[in-house]
C-alpha cells in the first residue's frame, strides 16, 4: 500500500483541493517535524469526538449541550427563521450582527443539472414545529448564483402550505450576482439583510 498515493487522494476530496495539492500537502506533512503530524491527526481525531450537529438547526457545533448556542438562545426571535445552505453562510451572517432570529442549514444547493441534494424532510420537520412557536417569516438567505435560485424555487413550493401564514423573503440588494454569502464582507449582508424583500 503506498501511504503516499492514499493520503493523496483522500485529500483530493476535500472541497477546492485537486490531486496536485493533495500531493503537495502530503509531502509538507513528511517534511514536517512529528509533532506537528501528530497535532494534525489529533484535531482531525477530535472533530468526530467533541463536534456535534445541533438537532434544530443542523449546523456543527462544539460543545457537550443538546442543541448549538444559537438554538438555545432564548433571546432569539421565534417568528423568524433564515435559511442558508451551509455553515460558513450562518457563521458569514453573525458576523454582520443583524440577525436576531433562527437558522437551517440546508446543507448544500440543488443544482439544474439535478446534482445536489438538501436537507428536504428535516426542513419540513422544523418548519411545522417553529410554525406551532409562532413563525412569520422565512428568509431565504441562499447565494445569489443560478444553483440558490433554483435551491430557493424549489423551497417556494415546500412552502406553499404554509402561505396563509407565513411571509418568505430573500436577501435585498447588496450581494452582487453570483456571489456567495461565505465570501461578502460584513457591510454588504448587512445591507442585503436590511433591504431583503418579499419573495
Amino acid at each position: 500500500m503506498d501511504h503516499i498515493e492514499e493520503l493523496a487522494r483522500a485529500l483530493a476530496k476535500l472541497p477546492g483541493i485537486g490531486p496536485r495539492q493533495g500531493k503537495r500537502f502530503v509531502y509538507y506533512l513528511l517534511a514536517a517535524p512529528g509533532a506537528e503530524r501528530l497535532k494534525l491527526a489529533e484535531l482531525i481525531t477530535a472533530l468526530g469526538r467533541e463536534v456535534r450537529q445541533c438537532p434544530e438547526c443542523l449546523r456543527f457545533f462544539t460543545g457537550r449541550a443538546l442543541v448549538c448556542n444559537y438554538c438555545s438562545d432564548s433571546r432569539r426571535d421565534d417568528s423568524q427563521l433564515m435559511l442558508v445552505e451551509k455553515d460558513q453562510d450562518l457563521a458569514a451572517l453573525e458576523r454582520a450582527g443583524t440577525y436576531k432570529g433562527h437558522y437551517f442549514v440546508l446543507g448544500g444547493v440543488l443544482t439544474l443539472s439535478g446534482k445536489g441534494a438538501i436537507r428536504e424532510k428535516e426542513l419540513v420537520r422544523a418548519l411545522e414545529k417553529k410554525v406551532a412557536k409562532g413563525l412569520t417569516e422565512v428568509v431565504l438567505a441562499l447565494s445569489a448564483t443560478s444553483e440558490g435560485e433554483h435551491t430557493a424555487d424549489h423551497i417556494r413550493t415546500i412552502l406553499l402550505p404554509y402561505r396563509d401564514r407565513i411571509k418568505i423573503s430573500t436577501l435585498g440588494r447588496g450581494l452582487a450576482t453570483g456571489s456567495e454569502l461565505e465570501y461578502s464582507d460584513a457591510e454588504t449582508l448587512r445591507a442585503a439583510l436590511t433591504n431583503r424583500k418579499e419573495a
